[in-house]
């Protein structure tokens, strides 16, 4: 019987900063993905993604491939393994399966993402959730197969995603633990490209995931001068 419930760290996020979009609309040079939807980008060495939650507990996942190879993905356990820590944040490397730098995060005003868990898939619901019944449900999973379709980039390839803003602990007892997302409006995430990349982007599509709620991301690319 679980008696360990004790969380095991407490997260150190940038300062927050002001965001002139909200539930109505993105900011000014932003982009939305709707509510459990997903988008597809082009992301060219240098180039700054900045990922935003406009309304606050919203999930956002993100995968990556190399724009000039698709057998370079990023991955979780490379990530993991060289960092020590299954917490990413300022400073911090993403890795790929070849061990590469894909990405470094540059801004973080949460300091709460997951890199633990897979992507929500039809199959997600339909083996956590009896309560859907078994109905087709949208899913990160699909967003992504989608999203990366269009570079004729198979659903084989996709991994455990950079699941933003995500509140997953594991307590004493190697229990998983999901939390609402502590993001308030206007939460940040920046990342920063080292490499040519194919980025696929989601509005998490878990109720769950996000306090019961499933709300847009936000999201901009800021080219080097």
């Amino acid at each position: 019987m679980t008696t360990q419930h004790v969380r095991p760290r407490t997260p150190s996020p940038d300062a927050h900063v002001s965001y002139a979009g909200g539930a109505d609309a993105p900011a000014p040079g932003f982009e939305r993905i709707a509510p459990q939807t997903g988008v597809g980008l082009v992301l060219r060495a240098g180039e700054m993604l900045t990922i935003v939650d406009p309304c606050g507990e919203q999930v956002s996942d993100f995968f990556a491939f190399g724009a000039d190879d698709h057998d370079e993905w990023f991955s979780t356990g490379r990530t993991t393994d060289y960092k020590n820590s299954i917490y990413v944040g300022p400073g911090d490397r993403l890795y790929s399966n070849r061990s590469r730098v894909m990405a470094t995060i540059v801004e973080d005003t949460v300091g709460v993402h997951d890199m633990t868990l897979t992507p929500c898939s039809q199959d997600t619901f339909d083996l956590l959730y009896p309560e859907f019944e078994g109905a087709e449900h949208p899913s990160c999973f699909a967003n992504l197969v989608s999203a990366f379709d269009a570079f004729d980039i198979s659903s084989d390839r996709i991994s455990t995603t950079l699941n933003v803003f995500m509140d997953v602990w594991t307590d004493l007892d190697g229990e998983l633990h999901i939390d609402p997302p502590p993001t308030m409006a206007g939460d940040r995430l920046t990342l920063r490209a080292e490499m040519d990349l194919v980025v696929g982007l989601t509005a998490c599509s878990a109720e769950k995931s996000n306090n019961g709620n499933c709300t847009p991301i936000d999201y901009r690319i800021d080219r080097p001068s």
